[in-house]
């Protein structure tokens, strides 16, 4: 004889929801608090994370070199480079210098292109030698602002940003000139070897 297993949630003709007991409640409450828990946690580890000293160091130092990138720039782009381009015979912005390679197709031969942007606006292909040039004067300017920085900070700083390094005369790789031995091979950088050898 075959006995027929009904779906307790299920009744013919009607759809009803299953009752929760007791244990059911204590479960889910139980559930909800892990998950509340294991949210706070998260929160709390990213509160830590984000307000450690390294990390709002890099925050600040990032944000002040973007300042300081910006302002070089500016000078390079507003105050170097527009005397150098009267002094040069280059009558235009140094940055407006370009070398027509393949004209598009409004390109008028008697005019050309009076800027760098008509040209790219018209789809010809532009050789921007002023614009390089003018990128590479900035990285100059920028790299330069940063080593007087640099030297200013160690003036009052015992921690030095510039270390000064020197070949090692038996690996030939670059070690701090203050060691007395080597990283890289171990040798001593004081003329002991040279006395052991000997």
């Amino acid at each position: 004889m075959s006995s027929i297993v009904r779906d307790p949630f299920r009744s013919f003709g009607s759809c009803t929801l299953p009752h929760l007991d007791e244990s059911s409640d204590d479960e889910e409450r139980s559930l909800l608090a892990r998950g509340g828990h294991r949210a706070r946690r998260l929160w709390a580890g990213f509160i830590d994370f984000a307000m450690q000293g390294n990390i709002l160091e890099i925050a600040f130092g990032l944000i002040l070199a973007a300042a300081f990138t910006t302002l070089v720039n500016s000078f390079v782009n507003n105050i170097l480079m527009p005397p150098l381009s009267v002094i040069f015979p280059i009558n235009r912005n140094m940055e407006e210098k370009f070398a027509v390679l393949k004209p598009g197709p409004g390109y008028e031969r008697e005019s050309g292109y009076t800027t760098l942007a008509r040209a790219k606006d018209d789809g010809a292909v532009v050789l921007a030698y002023g614009s390089f040039f003018n990128n590479v004067v900035s990285f100059f300017c920028v790299g330069l602002s940063l080593w007087g920085l640099a030297h200013f900070y160690q003036v009052f700083s015992t921690d030095p940003i510039i270390k000064h390094t020197k070949k090692c005369k038996y690996c030939r790789k670059r070690v701090n000139e203050a060691a007395l031995r080597c990283v890289n091979c171990t040798s001593w950088l004081d003329g002991r070897e040279d006395r052991i050898e000997h």
